[in-house]
């Protein structure tokens, strides 16, 4: 007889203080260590994942002067940062409602954009606004996140079922957005995303719990899924996700810089209630049970080999160790230069900013970062290679903090299932 338990029951047992509640990280340790609770000794999985999403994007109301100064916005600008004026005219109220793009780029420097500026906006640092009116006047202010009225993301695709990796066979370097510098020409790194088998939509196939109107965390705050994503399918899914932005934690979302411009980075936390034995199942999948295809960043959808995510985080560091001795104050420090998150300024590293992408141990000219982010050995055109694992896209460290989060949340009756 198929075993099975509601959701209710569950809930019973969580109010109760009985209920055996896992993050996905531990889960998967004692998996691998072939000590795996039975489907009895389960009753939530709080999975997780981090990584840059594109889709991200935020709606915004605040003050900009006071009522009558000017009849509508025609364009805002937020440090430079073009958001899109509309859905309401606000006419002579001086306030603007805009659309803010994670993917859309300052008009004064392309690596800075909206994923930098969110995260500005939760630390609470000074925005600074300009607005082009519909009668041709300019008005400039500042404001904080005290002066945003309302602030929702929106994620038209998040949450990613992991995804593809990418080299460059080519003879010259590729500009990408999967790169945090143009890729380097004959196969000379690979760069991938997705958190492998810590993301939820990879533990819940096919979406038997994770459907319309189910809880999650987003950036540290509650939020729901909406649906399906854009440019989702049955084989990649992700989801499109709306959470309050004034809520959120600084920590989990913030800009990526790539070859082809400023990205965003969100985090993603979602309980798996284990009601029936095929989510018992699906929970027990495996890093080196998902294939990763390696494509050629020209050709993205045409794979050149197929490699595995255990080969990609299994046994490596989720962040550098940063040895000031050897740093010797180049002139133009070319780890500040690249580093996706800016988390390297004037010889100091920021763990609060740093995503454990790899970049600087694999470029410092002094190796003042020790990290071992792997190789992986692929066959490419007949040819046994050992390509370095360059970048991450994808934030292993951040996943699993807001999985325990989560979990926590949970514990204490905070979330609901």
């Amino acid at each position: 007889m198929t075993k099975s338990r509601t959701i209710d029951e569950i809930n019973k047992k969580i109010n109760a203080g009985e209920a055996n509640i896992f993050t996905v990280e531990e889960f998967k340790k004692l998996i691998k260590n072939d000590n795996a609770p039975s489907f009895d000794e389960v009753d939530v999985v709080t999975c997780g994942t981090c990584g840059v999403m594109s889709g991200t994007a935020a709606i915004l109301n605040f003050v900009v002067s006071d009522p009558g100064v000017f009849i509508r916005a025609n364009e805002v600008y937020l440090n430079g940062v073009p958001a899109y004026a509309g859905p309401c005219p606000n006419e002579w109220l001086g306030s603007v409602d805009v659309i803010l793009h994670g993917t859309t780029h300052s008009i004064y420097d392309e690596s800075y954009g909206g994923g930098f500026l969110l995260k500005e906006i939760l630390e609470g640092k000074d925005i600074d606004v300009r607005v082009e009116s519909a009668e041709g006047k300019t008005i400039e202010n500042t404001i904080t996140i005290d002066d945003i009225i309302r602030g929702q993301i929106i994620g038209s695709r998040m949450a990613f079922k992991n995804y593809t990796a990418f080299t460059n066979p080519n003879e010259e370097s590729v500009k990408s957005i999967f790169s945090a510098i143009p890729l380097e020409e004959n196969l000379r790194g690979l760069t991938f995303s997705g958190c492998g088998d810590w993301n939820p939509l990879q533990n819940d196939i096919p979406h038997n719990v994770i459907k319309e109107g189910t809880k999650v965390l987003l950036n540290g705050t509650i939020g729901y899924i909406l649906g399906d994503g854009t440019r989702s399918s049955a084989e990649k899914p992700n989801l499109m996700l709306s959470a309050d932005l004034r809520e959120m934690d600084p920590y989990y979302l913030g800009g990526f810089k790539t070859g082809q411009g400023g990205e965003v980075y969100d985090t993603v936390a979602i309980p798996i209630p284990v009601l029936n034995e095929e989510i018992y199942n699906n929970l027990l999948i495996r890093d080196e049970d998902i294939d990763l295809p390696v494509a050629d960043i020209k050709g993205r959808h045409l794979p050149l080999d197929n490699t595995d995510y255990d080969k990609m985080w299994t046994g490596h560091d989720l962040r550098p160790k940063y040895n000031k001795e050897k740093c010797s104050s180049c002139n133009e420090c070319i780890v500040e230069e690249i580093c996706p998150t800016n988390a390297f300024k004037e010889q100091k590293p920021d763990f609060n900013y740093c995503f454990g992408c790899g970049m600087c141990a694999s470029y410092c000219k002094n190796d003042a970062f020790d990290m071992n982010t792997g190789n992986v050995d692929l066959t490419i055109n007949g040819k046994e290679v050992n390509i370095p694992i360059i970048c991450r896209q994808s934030d292993r460290l951040r996943a699993n903090r807001l999985s325990l989060k989560l979990k926590e949340m949970i514990e204490n009756k905070e979330f609901e299932l």
